[in-house]
């Protein structure tokens, strides 16, 4: 059970504490953590009264603890604990310039080119190595050789660089670099107020604007002890789940592509472009950006609207359900997707394999059954989960989730009633967070603020805890299967440079 001495409730419809404890206690919370089965939902760090701690938000079963201890030029890591967790304690380093104790050493975001720490106050001793001395891993022996590709890719794709090391067309291992997307996003937040960082935060990754403007919005709700309308949570939740049905859909239509099934990529395509242009019609914006805000949301529905948003579930759901025979009938879909990329559980459960990938690999973890807040809680919903752990098995859970996205925004559509959107946001002091379960897996977002204004923002992609695994799971297989399994995690490069 957590029960922490100095643990104290934060204001957030999820359950959620912090505590402060010194660098011996909170690798020892860590440490219990790992050992209960919980997780690292994120690691970062921060400046306050002259001070400079270390956070690390620890998903435990009963919700989240958000542990910070002081860290004056170093911290104790937590890559034996949480492997994870070594890229998160080198962006720690390269944006503040405190070093985690043990691991590896070697820059991630900063790529040779900054002249200091971004959200630090110590100097830069000396220049990290520029980018043409990045020190790959390599592998030795007879037949092996290098491939190299990226950052700049043949097509309109974010960058990153990844090292194969192949025999013939066998990979043996595969090494990332990235940090190629870095725009300062967390220094941006600086010294902004508590409802001009919404947008800011809805643009961290485009094809998860809702899911970081919910995060961000709770965040900054609970600094101010702010609730919302039911009506607003309910709207929330339908742009959440129109989101997460909009992204599967095109997942599914370039998964058919890259195995050479055009005919999957040209009719997904279609049913994604419906689905833009009724958010655009109801909602103002295709993607949903900016639609929420703290405080509630910034557009509402009427009956007209609702009708045509259950005529379109229905349309849509059977088009994909006829969509999903064809995908699973088709011999030559099925011999690339199925034992590619595989991810076995127990590999899943050791390296923190989150969100719909996890799921596929048999991690039947979901924020929206495991916390249930407004406007999931009293909704029927389980988990769609899988065991293959390969490339068919994240197909099969990217269309369940479709099927369960439509009952629940169907069934929050029937909960509407009429109600406010939209409350003041008043001028606060303290520490927030949000929590949400975006398309990818948990989105989270922390936030510091004094008498209004942002001190602190630190947002969290769960591809941060994916990336790792796509080294893995690439292993043993063929170099030009690489894009299949690659697009069947649809990781973010954006969510994740920051």
């Amino acid at each position: 059970m957590m029960n922490y001495k100095g643990m104290e409730k934060i204001a957030c419809p999820l359950p959620a504490w912090k505590l402060e404890a010194d660098q011996d206690s909170w690798r020892e919370i860590a440490r219990d953590c790992a050992q209960a089965g919980g997780r690292l939902v994120a690691l970062w760090g921060s400046s306050a009264g002259g001070k400079f701690f270390v956070h690390a938000a620890l998903a435990f079963a009963e919700g989240m603890l958000i542990a910070a201890c002081p860290a004056e030029d170093s911290f104790p890591g937590l890559e034996d604990l949480f492997p994870h967790a070594s890229r998160m304690q080198r962006a720690i380093f390269d944006l503040c310039g405190v070093m985690a104790r043990g691991g590896d050493r070697r820059p991630w975001l900063d790529h040779g080119k900054w002249e200091g720490f971004p959200l630090g106050s110590q100097p830069l001793l000396e220049p990290f190595s520029p980018e043409s001395d990045y020190p790959f891993v390599t592998v030795e022996g007879e037949g092996v050789h290098e491939i190299a590709v990226g950052p700049v890719h043949a097509g309109i794709i974010e960058p990153g660089h990844f090292r194969f090391q192949v025999v013939g067309e066998k990979v043996l291992r595969l090494e990332e670099r990235l940090g190629y997307k870095h725009k300062g996003i967390e220094k941006a937040f600086e010294g902004l107020s508590l409802a001009e960082g919404n947008a800011i935060a809805g643009r961290i990754s485009g094809d998860s604007t809702v899911a970081f403007s919910w995060a961000y919005a709770m965040a900054a709700e609970s600094v101010c002890g702010l609730g919302i309308s039911a009506r607003a949570s309910l709207l929330r939740g339908i742009f959440l789940e129109r989101e997460r049905i909009a992204n599967h859909l095109g997942d599914l239509g370039a998964l058919g592509n890259d195995a050479g099934f055009s005919f999957g990529l040209a009719q997904f395509s279609t049913l994604k472009e419906e689905m833009l242009r009724t958010n655009k019609a109801l909602f103002g914006h295709r993607y949903l950006m900016d639609r929420i805000v703290p405080g509630g949301v910034s557009c509402d529905i009427d009956d007209s609207g609702r009708e045509m948003l259950r005529e379109e579930a229905g349309k849509l759901r059977r088009k994909v359900r006829d969509l999903k025979e064809i995908y699973m009938d088709h011999t030559g879909l099925q011999d690339r997707f199925m034992t590619t990329g595989r991810v076995g559980l127990a590999l899943a459960a050791r390296l923190g394999l989150a969100g719909l990938a996890g799921r596929a690999s048999g991690i039947c973890r979901d924020l929206r059954a495991d916390h249930p807040a407004p406007p999931y809680e009293g909704l029927p919903f389980s988990p769609v989960c899988e065991r293959g752990g390969d490339v068919a098995a994240r197909v099969l859970v990217r269309f369940g989730e479709i099927e369960s996205s439509f009952d629940l925004f169907l069934a929050m559509l029937e909960k509407m009633q009429p109600g406010e959107i939209l409350a003041e946001m008043p001028m606060a002091s303290g520490f927030g967070a949000g929590w949400v379960e975006g398309f990818r897996g948990e989105v989270f977002l922390a936030v510091e603020a004094e008498a209004g204004i942002l001190r602190r923002v630190h947002a969290h992609d769960p591809s941060w805890q994916n990336w790792p695994v796509l080294e893995h799971a690439v292993i043993g297989n063929i170099v030009p299967d690489f894009p299949l399994i690659n697009k069947s995690f649809n990781l973010s490069y954006s969510g994740h440079d920051l």
